[in-house]
This record gives C-alpha cells, structure tokens and sequence, in this order.
C-alpha cells in the first residue's frame, strides 16, 4: 500500500454533504406526506350510525371500521382515520374502548373524492359515553394553514 488516502478530505467532504442532503429532502417529504389533511373535507361534518366492524389499534393511525345501513338499505363500509394509540391514550382512550359489533354513532370529515372514509371527530356509544379527538375540541379544522 502506498499509504495514500482513497479519497481526498474534499471529496469525502462533499460526499458526506450530498449524502445528509439527500437524507434531509427525503425526511420533508415523507413528512409532509404524512401530516397532510387535505384528502379530508373540513368544512364538513357528516353522522353516521352503524356497527364497529373493526378498531384498529395501530401506528401510525388507528381506524374505525363501521358498517352503516344504505339508504337502499344495503350495508356501506366506512373507514375513518383517528389519531395516534399514543394521542388517542393520553386522552382516556385505550385499545378495548371500541369493540367489533359496539353499535355508535360518529361524527367525522369526510373524505374529498367521495369515497366511505373520513377524519374522526366524535362518537357517541350506545351507553351515551362519548369518545372525542382533543384536536377538535375548538370545533375548528387541524393542520389547516390559517385555521390553528
């Protein structure tokens, strides 16, 4: 070996620099993904009741899977988005706060392509206890520019 450096300190400099760049560009973008509430109509609030197919405890969202009566009296599915396990436990919730087969009522935004899905706001249960989001407690929209 002639004792001579693989890459000289500019480059490996500049390497170390394009790298962290990347890495950062990377991070915002996957952030900005994740956080974004725009797929949800805000400035509506829909109520639907029906039966808790599933609760789903996970990260990064839970989700309540509900089955709702048509107007043609078929069953329509409806997904709803909620909060973190970790937001969601420390406001009261936990993971048996909502069964499969809890008959509810909810009140959430839906989605804006029309689709059965939507932002989680309130339900109530059919023994009148109410789960709510803290984020909605102002009654205004979250992460809308303008709004907080």
């Amino acid at each position: 070996m002639s004792g001579r450096p693989i890459m000289s300190a500019r480059w490996a400099g500049l390497l170390g620099a394009g790298a962290l760049a990347l890495a950062g560009l990377v991070g915002v973008q996957t952030a900005q993904a994740h956080h974004s509430f725009a797929m949800f109509d805000q400035t509506k609030r829909v109520t639907l009741k029906g039966k808790v197919t599933e609760f789903q405890w996970t990260n990064p969202h839970s989700f309540i899977e509900l089955d709702v009566a048509g107007a043609d009296g078929k069953t329509v599915h409806w997904s709803l988005e909620l909060n973190s396990p970790n937001n969601l436990k420390r406001q009261g919730w936990s993971r048996t706060a909502v069964k499969a087969g809890d008959e509810v009522s909810v009140t959430f935004n839906p989605l804006r392509n029309g689709k059965q899905g939507g932002l989680f706001n309130s339900l109530v249960l059919s023994n009148g206890k109410v789960l709510s989001e803290a984020a909605f407690a102002g009654g205004r929209p979250v992460n809308v520019p303008g709004a907080n």
